[in-house]
């Protein structure tokens, strides 16, 4: 006999995630690493946000907060990197904020 109780395996949004870091990694080879950075980087924060709003599956790997925390951080970071990669303006404006 079969247990009808057992919990179902959840995939969520981790396929469109998934396909849209492939995407990313694609646009880095093919055209820019540069406009792949940014893909990765917003494709990650909408992982963030996808988490915020309750969207688990597989996306759910610790505590709802400290997933959304790390996934934004890493997500801005991709996305700041990758906007000064060939920028040196804003790179020097950047710099001057941490400037004593």
């Amino acid at each position: 006999m079969s247990h009808q109780s057992e919990k179902q395996e959840t995939w969520g949004p981790y396929p469109l995630i998934l396909a849209g870091a492939a995407v990313g990694v694609l646009v880095t080879f093919v055209v820019n690493p540069r406009w792949g950075g940014f893909v990765l980087g917003a494709v990650i924060m909408i992982a963030a946000a996808l988490r915020f709003a309750g969207y688990g599956g597989q996306l759910a790997l610790r505590s709802r907060k400290i997933d959304v925390i790390t996934l934004s951080v890493f997500g801005f970071v991709l996305v700041l990197t990758s906007l000064l990669l060939y920028n040196n303006e804003l790179k020097a404006l950047i710099l001057s904020l941490f400037a004593p």
